[in-house]
């Protein structure tokens, strides 16, 4: 009996040191009592000695940073590729072409972010889409004092509805788990998909009229003035003057439109920037291209990939050694604070994994289904992905959950197709989970507290992934 109970009780105990020690975290960076970092080092830490196993704390580490390596690397050399590609000027027609569209519209400007993320995430990489989205739209957000907490959930969103693509990850582990044809999962889940995306559109228009409501239209100029002392804003219409444009809808009353002159948001946006290359345009845009396609195609590793992209990059658009110091030396910030997140996760996620909490969390949740629901095992599915791509990786639920799910759905006659159609719906959350290194990219870029970001977007996303499960049982896909 004594064994028995004991060996029932460390299950149970890890299970709910491993919920509380999540909802530890959650609380006090939401709270903003603990940075991200050190909640992230110091919390599992601590829970680690709760469990009775802080001497295997160092192993648990040094295996949960040996598995995120590859993903930090990768984050590295991409911001550096990226940042350098935004400098020397690969990305300025999509960017004036987004603000031509956007003018100074808040509700235009929402709803061009989703579009964007949404369009950007079909190379299939986060860190890339949120790398080209922010450095698109930041500018404007600051600019015109919009919410950045809008445009990290809105991004967040999109590029999660879109991650659900083969080559983005979800469906390649889900197909690989249960041993099923990819195509099988996915583009029967496109209409419910399709839904997904175009509830993200609408919920950026919500959202744009918010912004809208709160803060006015400014009557600005579509195109970018392109003088230096201006810095690249955006003018008063029929004045061209940059004095202050009054807000239309509003008061009446004018508001200050001046940039100011150590605004940062529009340096990478200035015509006359000594980082353009003009000439080397069409070799920029051609290396790109190339590094995408390798990146789909799996031609080498993606953090192998990036590497040598940026040190290429680096080569040909700065040949002189103090020129590329200068470069890497301007992206430093982003590369540091990123891989230290993702560094930082890595504990966060050592801990859960070799401590067996995240297992016996997993166990508890699928061994409190109802027998009744299992002919309802898509649905169960569909629901518990949401939580559980957010609370653990995606290899953790794809390759440790999944299976246990579409075994219990067989059992009820539910093919195994569905369980996987139904595994991929809560990635519009996933995205944003704390374990996601692409999402310090996001909030890092943006300049945005994850904590903000999260109590922002977890309500928002969480109904978009129920509005994919719903529209997939509507249309008899799942």
């Amino acid at each position: 009996m004594g064994v028995q109970g004991r060996t029932l009780g460390v299950p149970l105990m890890l299970t709910i040191l491993g919920f509380a020690m999540i909802a530890t975290f959650l609380v006090l960076i939401m709270l903003k009592k603990m940075s991200p970092i050190a909640a992230l080092v110091l919390i599992p830490a601590l829970f680690c000695v709760f469990v009775g196993k802080g001497a295997k704390l160092g192993d648990y580490v040094i295996d949960g940073v040996t598995s995120l390596a590859p993903t930090a690397a990768m984050l590295m050399f991409a911001i550096v590729y990226f940042g350098v590609m935004i400098d020397v000027g690969l990305f300025d027609p999509v960017v004036k072409g987004i603000l031509r569209f956007c003018k100074a519209d808040p509700l235009r400007i929402v709803v061009g972010t989703a579009l964007l993320a949404a369009i950007v995430s079909l190379d299939g990489d986060g860190s890339t889409t949120f790398m080209i989205t922010v450095s698109a739209m930041y500018p404007l957000y600051k600019r015109l004092k919009m919410s950045l907490v809008v445009m990290t959930g809105v991004a967040a969103m999109a590029n999660g509805v879109m991650n659900t693509l083969p080559w983005g990850g979800p469906t390649a582990r889900a197909a690989t788990a249960l041993k099923l044809d990819a195509s099988d999962i996915f583009v029967p889940m496109i209409p419910a998909l399709a839904v997904g995306l175009l509830f993200v559109v609408a919920l950026a228009y919500v959202l744009g009229r918010r912004e809208r409501s709160r803060l006015g239209v400014l009557t600005l100029d579509e195109a970018l003035v392109e003088e230096r002392e201006a810095e690249t804003v955006l003018v008063g219409a029929g004045t061209g003057t940059g004095k202050s444009p009054a807000r239309s809808g509003g008061s009446g009353s004018g508001t200050d439109a001046e940039l100011p002159e150590e605004d940062e948001a529009f340096q990478h946006l200035d015509p006359h920037r000594d980082t353009l290359r003009p000439r080397l345009y069409w070799f920029n845009a051609a290396l790109t291209v190339v590094l995408l396609t390798a990146m789909i195609m799996e031609w080498l590793p993606i953090p192998v990939l990036f590497l040598l992209g940026a040190a290429l990059a680096l080569t040909v658009n700065f040949p002189q050694m103090q020129a590329q110091k200068a470069r890497i030396a301007a992206h430093a910030e982003n590369v540091l604070n990123v891989s230290g997140m993702v560094f930082a996760a890595a504990v966060f996620t050592g801990v859960l994994q070799g401590t067996g909490m995240v297992d016996h969390m997993a166990e508890w949740l699928v061994g409190n289904i109802p027998d009744g629901m299992g002919p309802h095992m898509a649905l169960v599915t569909g629901v518990l992905s949401i939580p559980l791509t957010y609370f653990m990786s995606n290899d953790g639920f794809y390759f440790g959950i999944l299976p246990v799910l579409a075994e219990a759905g067989q059992a009820h006659g539910v093919s195994a197709v569905e369980i996987a159609r139904a595994s991929i719906v809560g990635q519009p959350l996933h995205m944003s989970s704390p374990l996601v290194p692409a999402v310090y990219v996001l909030v890092g870029m943006a300049k945005v507290e994850f904590g903000d970001h999260t109590r922002f977007v977890v309500k928002w996303a969480a109904l978009t992934s129920l509005v994919v499960l719903g529209a997939g049982i509507l249309f008899g896909i799942i």
